[in-house]
């Protein structure tokens, strides 16, 4: 059977673990934010794990799961702040309450599988979470839940701002932080406590944080962090399912796909993507960021070999500079109109745009040493290394200031000339 994307907002059947799951993820990756510029990414990876023994206790008693849940989530807050009060490492304490809590639940479900059975069959599913068994009854709380949290970051946004970047600040002009604080906190744990029923406990501090984390990775603004978390919560929700329906219609003959696991999935497909291909801080962009710049790096420091010793041949060269690929680099030079090549033999000389490239990028040396000497008094023989690394990225503006604020030098720390400010 194939459904349409309006069936699954529609149907009977699909609408409950749609919209709950969608209800969900949403939610979850607004908080996943803030966790994340708090820099606690792992407190609700800690917290709905803190949950599962209350959850479990509560089946000994006539109380409320949720009430349970809730209660033991609290509990394992504060043993973890308790913990880190007493200067023990942030991610040491959230490990230390997540495995003693967890353990605890993993011995009461060894007490409840021989005491109550039944019970312990209907609540193993709150592990990896079973959105299937959402009703439209079971969409009025993660709703009113999703509703609040976008109600609080559009009427405090700029307190929740100011919380998260300077709160020292935050504690000095009069905020009212506490109130902020435990809004938040229970907004969080709210989040978690509806969600264990869709994604369950051991995955849903995935969902919290991945939308975050692909975020992050587009934008500086916290604005747009939040809209873009949303948006790919809101993706891994809708994939996530319709990856659960079509898994289990395709092995509807040998077993089925689980929709918890499958959003995790794919919201982790999305981060992962977002950390290889965003264009600012994607690992593939900045990996070809750093080798453009190292290629030039060479590029300029082959100029300045050719500036300071004249004509060289190729193997002169080679022996200079130690790199695999010097051909290729000479073809760039070339290329640009910085090189020339002797018609006979490979031999290499700059061009006359060349000796200009050249000599600006032995300018910018020759001033950031005498910089480094005269304003901040290190010694001549200890410039050079610095001064290396400098004369690649100094730009046209800082050579200016340089300038100035040198007065206009001649020569370098060395008594070498510095060559004139022409440039191409």
């Amino acid at each position: 059977m194939s459904f349409s994307l309006l069936d699954f907002f529609t149907h009977p059947i699909l609408r409950g673990p749609t919209w709950g799951t969608l209800f969900l993820c949403l939610s979850s990756s607004l908080m996943g934010v803030i966790l994340l510029l708090q820099r606690r990414p792992l407190l609700s990876e800690a917290l709905s794990h803190t949950m599962w023994p209350g959850i479990l206790l509560a089946l000994f008693f006539p109380i409320p799961i949720a009430l349970g849940g809730i209660l033991f989530a609290l509990l394992g807050y504060f043993s973890i702040s308790f913990l880190e009060k007493k200067k023990v490492p942030s991610d040491t304490a959230l490990a230390f309450s997540l495995a003693s809590f967890f353990g605890l639940g993993v011995t009461l479900a060894s007490a409840l599988q021989i005491q109550k059975p039944k019970a312990y069959q209907e609540v193993q599913h709150l592990l990896l979470g079973q959105a299937a068994i959402l009703d439209d009854k079971a969409l009025v709380v993660p709703a009113l839940l999703t509703l609040a949290i976008v109600l609080l970051l559009l009427f405090r946004f700029r307190s929740i701002q100011l919380l998260l970047f300077d709160p020292a600040f935050a504690r000095c002009s009069g905020l009212a932080r506490k109130p902020l604080e435990l809004a938040l906190l229970a907004l969080l744990l709210l989040s978690l406590l509806s969600g264990i029923r869709s994604v369950g406990v051991l995955l849903l501090s995935g969902i919290a944080i991945a939308p975050a984390i692909a975020a992050r990775q587009f934008t500086n603004r916290l604005q747009t962090l939040f809209l873009l978390a949303a948006l790919f919560g809101a993706l891994s929700g809708l994939f996530g399912i319709w990856l659960s329906v079509w898994g289990t219609t395709v092995l509807s003959c040998s077993g089925s796909l689980p929709t918890g696991p499958t959003v995790i999935a794919v919201g982790g497909t999305i981060a992962l993507l977002s950390l290889l291909f965003a264009p600012k801080r994607g690992w593939l962009f900045r990996f070809f960021r750093i080798a453009f710049f190292r290629l030039k790096c060479i590029e300029e420091n082959v100029l300045k070999t050719l500036w300071k010793q004249g004509t060289l041949s190729f193997s002169t060269l080679k022996k200079t500079h130690c790199i695999p690929f010097l051909r290729y680099i000479l073809w760039r030079l070339q290329s640009a109109g910085w090189v020339e090549k002797e018609a006979k033999g490979l031999v290499y000389r700059l061009s006359p745009d060349g000796v200009q490239k050249a000599a600006s990028i032995v300018r910018l040396h020759r001033l950031w040493e005498l910089y480094l000497t005269s304003s901040l008094g290190l010694g001549k023989e200890k410039v050079h290394g610095s001064a290396e690394e400098m004369e690649h990225i100094l730009t046209p503006e800082l050579e200016k200031e340089l300038t100035h604020h040198l007065s206009h030098p001649e020569v370098d720390p060395h008594d070498q000339q510095i060559p004139s400010p022409r440039r191409l």
